[in-house]
């Protein structure tokens, strides 16, 4: 079978997904790159009843290969693993703190320094449209630019990077960053670090800080 520990890692992500709380029943996916295409996750499965030849694999031609339906939202995992080279692997997550935010259409901005984890100084929110729809994969892609990370308005969260291990990591962490988010909005306006501490911070990150490697 073509990509047969690709499949088991897409498999153990997206289980981890809803164990880890940042997703829930069927409404995330993932995909992962796989010589000249990738593979993603099908359409409507719980994830505990998938085996590898149930994830799908496309070409960047818009071939389909396997006996499941892609991933209603494989348009964004399409557009985006074309366009950004540097990636291997998307996660896209429902979880209750992402979800708040989104719902509210707010960017996130630098109230914490590892908002810096997701490429830049904010992380945006995409403008609204219909799941599974190319105009969703567009505004989605405008909103990651220059990022590995951005939430989909009234929606949930895109989070991209060289491995799936790595894609994971980058979601709790954004999750995380919402939840906390969310809380400060409770109690107040927050104290936001200026451009200069962020480019501090992101200097860090290329010695080496930041969040670990994750695997591969």
């Amino acid at each position: 079978m073509n990509g047969l520990a690709e499949r088991q890692e897409l498999i153990a992500t997206v289980r981890k997904m809803n164990a880890l709380g940042i997703n829930q029943g069927t409404s995330g996916n993932a995909s992962v790159r796989l010589g000249g295409g990738y593979l993603i996750t099908p359409s409507g499965m719980a994830y505990d009843d998938l085996k590898p030849e149930d994830i799908v694999e496309m070409s960047f031609d818009g071939e389909v290969s396997g006996k499941r339906n892609p991933s209603s939202e494989w348009r964004f995992h399409h557009d985006l693993l074309a366009a950004r080279s540097e990636f291997g692997a998307v996660v896209h997550t429902h979880g209750k703190g992402v979800m708040t935010l989104a719902c509210q259409r707010m960017e996130l901005p630098p109230f914490h320094y590892m908002i810096a984890v997701a490429g830049g100084n904010t992380i945006r929110c995409a403008d609204y449209a219909t799941f599974g729809t190319q105009e969703l994969s567009d505004n989605a892609l405008k909103a990651i630019e220059g990022r590995k990370a951005c939430l989909l308005a009234n929606h949930g969260l895109l989070a991209a990077e060289a491995s799936l291990a790595r894609a994971l990591a980058l979601a709790v962490e954004v999750e995380t960053l919402c939840e906390t988010y969310w809380r400060i909005l409770q109690i107040g306006d927050p104290v936001l670090l200026t451009e200069a501490e962020m480019e501090e911070v992101r200097a860090q990150f290329t010695k080496g800080y930041g969040m670990p490697q994750g695997g591969k």
